[in-house]
């Protein structure tokens, strides 16, 4: 590493971007994203790293970078970019087959999936990536759905009268309902295509023709919702997207994975004040700073079944939380085929554990495989933990009303 090459760095701007470092011969040896190009690139010759960083180190002589506007086009550059080059120092040490890629379906009304490499033969469609970081792709997918909304799950509901979870929160056009037609549903499909291939111009050009041909035909409403559009893709938010340890994070997987356990519970008195709960443990240990808490709003009455399905999918719709390793309910077989349909509604595979009280309620009764990377006395912590959250809200909207009267 020369004087000169760290000069360089000192003046790369405060800025989201791509940066791309090369060898000697000019040849690209790693793509890597930032929200900030002068302090992430920095960050890699302020202190010591693992071997295989050091050895990528030591071959870099020229560092460029690429402005983008924001952490999603940075995202989205940097895995075209990967695609198109191939650095070594992105793959990691066996192959490809873990990078995730966005998935478009051959359907009707399309759907966007996120795949594994080792994956990409059982599906049919058009594929973009490969991603590095899991929990990036999901937060820049949540933001594109939020601009041009897309169906996960529909396709083999179309037209069943009764709308689907997505939709009521805004996610989904509606294609459980017929809400939007196929012709317009595609419209959205075509504009994220040509986000993910990095042509956010092209697609502020196509709509601003349109709405202007809306406004002419004084049909305003319409015309309204595309500049609402135009509006949001000019101003996305770096929410999430980027993390400084990415480059680490990966290239140590196997290493470094840290094992995620999400533990669920529902807590009611008579129906009333019924609130779910979300904890987290991540390598056996409480993670409170992920905890969630869910007020129950689609369910009337005691009906745990339905609290449990609502609470787990209110979960799944978030993409830009890290998926779970493995997933605790409080409870027996009834309550995990709820996990399991919520799971296979949100195209999940994710392993499933109940602690029932056992017939006498004395014991506890676990249903499922333990993974050998955590044990039984850890799980009850979980379930433990999950229902004192829950209880612990439960008792915060009680005492609420109790002081409202």
């Amino acid at each position: 590493m020369t004087d000169s090459l760290l000069e360089k760095i000192k003046k790369f701007p405060e800025n989201s971007g791509v940066y791309l470092m090369r060898d000697d011969k000019s040849k690209i040896l790693y793509i890597g994203k930032a929200s900030n190009l002068k302090r992430r690139v920095s960050s890699y010759f302020l202190k010591a790293h693992e071997e295989r960083i050091e050895n990528l180190l030591k071959e870099v002589k020229k560092i460029d970078y690429i402005l983008t506007d924001n952490s999603l086009e940075a995202l989205i550059l940097e895995s075209n970019l990967i695609k198109k080059y191939k650095p070594k120092y992105n793959i990691r040490e066996k192959d490809d087959k873990s990078f995730l890629y966005v998935l478009i379906t051959k359907e009707k009304f399309p759907r966007i999936l996120l795949i594994r490499g080792k994956d990409i033969n059982l599906y049919n469609g058009e594929l973009f990536g490969p991603f590095v970081s899991a929990k990036s792709i999901r937060s820049g997918l949540k933001i594109i759905r939020k601009i041009f909304p897309y169906n996960l799950h529909c396709e083999k509901d179309i037209n069943r009268g009764k709308p689907c979870f997505d939709y009521q929160i805004g996610l989904c056009p509606g294609t459980c309902i017929g809400a939007i037609s196929e012709k317009e549903y595609k419209k959205n499909i075509i504009n994220i295509k040509l986000f993910l291939k990095g042509e956010k111009n092209q697609i502020i050009k196509k709509l601003e023709t349109e709405m202007n041909n809306l406004s002419k035909n004084m049909e305003f409403e319409k015309a309204a919702k595309i500049r609402n559009q135009i509006f949001a893709i000019n101003h996305i938010k770096d929410i999430a997207l980027i993390k400084d340890d990415d480059f680490i994070e990966n290239i140590n997987y196997k290493n470094n994975k840290k094992n995620r356990i999400e533990g669920f519970d529902i807590s009611n008195i008579s129906g009333l004040f019924a609130v779910g709960s979300m904890v987290v443990f991540y390598n056996n240990l409480p993670a409170k700073k992920e905890y969630r808490k869910f007020k129950i709003k689609n369910v009337v009455g005691i009906d745990d079944f339905k609290m449990l399905e609502e609470i787990l999918k209110r979960r799944f719709s978030h993409q830009e939380w890290p998926l779970p390793d493995l997933i605790l309910i409080d409870g027996g077989l009834g309550q995990i085929n709820i996990a399991r349909k919520v799971l296979k509604y949100f195209n999940l595979n994710i392993p499933i554990i109940g602690i029932a009280k056992g017939p006498k309620r004395k014991k506890n009764e676990f249903i499922g495989r333990v993974p050998s990377w955590t044990n039984e006395d850890i799980l009850i912590k979980v379930r433990n933990e999950a229902h004192r959250f829950a209880i612990d809200y439960h008792r915060q909207l009680r005492n609420k009303l109790f002081i409202a009267k």
